[in-house]
């Protein structure tokens, strides 16, 4: 049988595995929310241990700690933030509300590794305690909020060093592309010539601009609640905590934290994660788009469009051989259909905050998370396992520039918007090409006709106008 350890709480005693780092109120979490299985997200875990080395430093400083069980507890919290206890934090996403489950189980194994450091037993709370030390001058009203804040932030930079790959990729592809003309389309029908390039290039520049929206987001996930404690009073902190263990955050953490500037709003409201949450919404409505114009681009070949070829990175069907799907483009898009998803949860939670506290907090951290972990994940994987190696089809691409009918709205300057309907209905009702009618029926010569819609003409079409 395994050894344990007996630890008390203010609900009774309990046995804990002896080699847990985490204690009581983590097992009371862990028997009372065996929901999902999914665990604490390694930016969260991180951002709190940062945390509570800031505020074990400000207690210290303010002579709340002494220096001893101070230094113990800073070394704790470096070795978790360095991912040294990811396997002790055993409290489901669905939890108790407000976070309070993590929180102690924070406070736990950084006790408990703390007491290891001062040469004392695991549990031997008397000594010190997650409650009465490690949580000196805090809440897991302000700490958690503050964690989720900082945590998001972390995630948010990979977002954007992901997305910036993408671009990247899109970017080279508008200049490998950029005299390939094509028939455009719009509502799906033929309409004015393009760029293959051009489209690229467009791409890119969404994707740049939703990048380029990012810094007020993060300039309100900046601004931390941390030393509010219970409601935003900042009960039971000593005077200066507060400013010191933000000050102290923000260089262990390397962001430009600062303490909000109404601490009783910052505990009522969680509206930076839904600013969050909509960025990453926002980002993966554009990528949905941007994956399913590069599927219909890369339809058929025989079926399709066919103007580009994705690279086949795996076989499509188990009973049609050959047969090869745009599978990396699929996936990105079920990736951006989950972020859609997880804003509208991130929503409901934000919402749901009343009065004083949001106690769906954990549920908007971990989706807001979760989102920004998949997106950082797959971004550069899909720059490099499908538009690195998109082809384009030449033969396709100038096949559908030349026979596009609306090539003919060149000519309403000349003839009036009516006389170029009534000539393009003729010429889809009798099969007869546009230029044959022009010039049967006198209305250009053929110089004209080639001058407006010759080849050369039609590739110029497809460049911007100056």
């Amino acid at each position: 049988m395994a050894e344990v350890r007996v630890e008390t709480d203010s609900l009774g005693r309990r046995e804990v595995p002896a080699d847990a780092l985490w204690g009581i109120q983590s097992l009371r979490a862990k028997e009372n929310f065996p929901v999902s299985g999914l665990g604490t997200s390694r930016h969260l875990k991180r951002a709190y241990a940062l945390l509570k080395l800031a505020c074990a430093r400000a207690n210290v400083a303010r002579g709340g700690l002494d220096a001893g069980p101070g230094r113990a507890l800073e070394q704790a919290a470096e070795e978790m933030a360095a991912g040294r206890f990811d396997d002790q934090f055993v409290v489901d996403v669905f939890q108790a509300g407000a976070g309070t489950s993590l929180h102690m189980n924070v406070n736990e194994v950084l006790t408990n590794r703390a007491l290891e450091l001062l040469g004392q037993p695991r549990g031997d709370y008397a000594t010190l305690s997650p409650n009465d030390h490690v949580n000196r001058g805090q809440s897991t009203n302000d700490t958690f909020p503050s964690a989720s804040q900082v945590a998001t932030l972390f995630a948010l930079g990979e977002v954007r060093r992901s997305a910036g790959v993408l671009i990247a990729s899109l970017r080279a592809k508008s200049v490998e592309f950029a005299a390939l003309a094509k028939g455009g389309r719009t509502h799906l029908k033929d309409a004015m010539p393009v760029t293959l390039g051009a489209e690229f290039g467009a791409y890119a520049t969404a994707l740049e601009r939703v990048v380029g929206s990012l810094p007020p987001v993060e300039h309100a996930l900046a601004e931390l609640p941390l030393g509010g404690s219970a409601v935003g009073s900042g009960v039971n902190s000593l005077p200066g905590f507060r400013a010191l263990a933000i000050q102290e955050y923000a260089r262990v953490s390397g962001l430009p934290l600062v303490a909000a500037r109404d601490p009783f709003e910052a505990m009522q409201s969680r509206w930076p994660l839904a600013a969050a949450s909509a960025w990453l919404r926002t980002l993966a409505l554009e990528l949905i788009r941007i994956a399913n114009d590069l599927r219909l681009l890369s339809s058929g070949p025989a079926t399709g469009l066919d103007e580009i070829r994705l690279p086949e990175i795996q076989p499509g069907s188990s009973i049609m051989p050959a047969k090869v799907n745009p599978s990396a483009a699929e996936c990105l898009t079920m990736v951006a259909f989950h972020v859609v998803g997880a804003d509208a949860a991130t929503a409901y939670a934000v919402q749901a905050g009343q009065l004083e506290i949001n106690v769906m907090m954990p549920l908007a951290a971990y989706e807001v998370l979760f989102s920004a972990e998949i997106l950082a994940n797959y971004l550069p994987v899909f720059a490099r396992s499908c538009v690195d190696g998109i082809r384009p089809n030449p033969e396709r691409l100038d096949r559908y520039l030349l026979g596009s009918t609306a090539l003919a709205t060149v000519l309403t300057p000349r003839l009036g918007y009516l006389k170029v309907a009534e000539l393009l209905h003729e010429a889809e009702r009798t099969g007869r090409p546009v230029r044959e009618l022009l010039v049967e029926r006198g209305l250009l010569s053929a110089a004209e006709v080639q001058a407006l819609l010759g080849e050369a003409a039609l590739r110029r079409l497809a460049e911007p106008v100056p």
